[in-house]
């Protein structure tokens, strides 16, 4: 499993655009010069983890989605490579669930959208213009509701999953540092002769 994960971390860090890459877009090059952004530190990672989720589940728009979690990350100076990694959270896989989980919420808190509509427009594969119909009508009250729920209660669960792991990594590191052997430095010989 250790080596999945580090292979997987190698292949995510490799993919990752260096410093100077970012300092020479113009786009980026503001975000560039604040190192704080792309620290890994106790507190930037939970913050990064939090907006990333935040932005990730509750804009469904691809694109804008690790847009949106970069510039949240700026005012609260969370970690922008984890945002940016949070914001997969809601793929192709996980969009109907998130989006039934949400038009659910969002009946349960007063609003109407009709489940059933939904689950025949999925699995009929309807275009845009039906999804914009449905969309407009009322549901969509009951969905932007569900999933402002769903985005603040995973990114405040995000937050604290993200401070627990990152203490027990970090425990893990010093007892591992603790446990290797230290090294002595070389004590110089004393002469004790005369005239030396």
């Amino acid at each position: 499993m250790s080596t999945l994960f580090s292979r997987l971390a190698k292949w995510f860090h490799g993919q990752m655009p260096t410093h100077e890459q970012l300092a020479a877009n113009r786009y980026t090059a503001p975000f560039a010069r604040r190192q704080e952004l792309f620290r890994f530190t106790r507190r930037s990672v939970p913050r990064g983890v939090a907006a990333g989720i935040f932005v990730g589940i509750f804009a469904m728009i691809p694109g804008i989605q690790i847009i949106g979690a970069a510039l949240m990350c700026v005012p609260v100076r969370g970690n922008i490579p984890l945002a940016a990694a949070m914001t997969f959270l809601s793929n192709p896989a996980t969009t109907p669930f998130i989006l039934a989980a949400s038009i659910w919420i969002g009946n349960h808190l007063g609003f109407h959208a009709d489940l059933s509509t939904f689950y025949s427009l999925y699995e009929s594969g309807a275009g845009i213009k039906s999804w914009l119909y449905w969309l407009l009508s009322d549901a969509a009250p009951s969905l932007v509701i569900g999933l402002f729920v769903i985005s603040v209660v995973g990114a405040v669960i995000g937050y604290f999953l993200s401070i627990w792991f990152w203490r027990g990594w970090i425990g893990r590191k010093h007892r591992a540092r603790q446990l290797r052997p230290r090294r002595t430095a070389a004590v110089p010989a004393v002469c004790t002769e005369a005239g030396v």
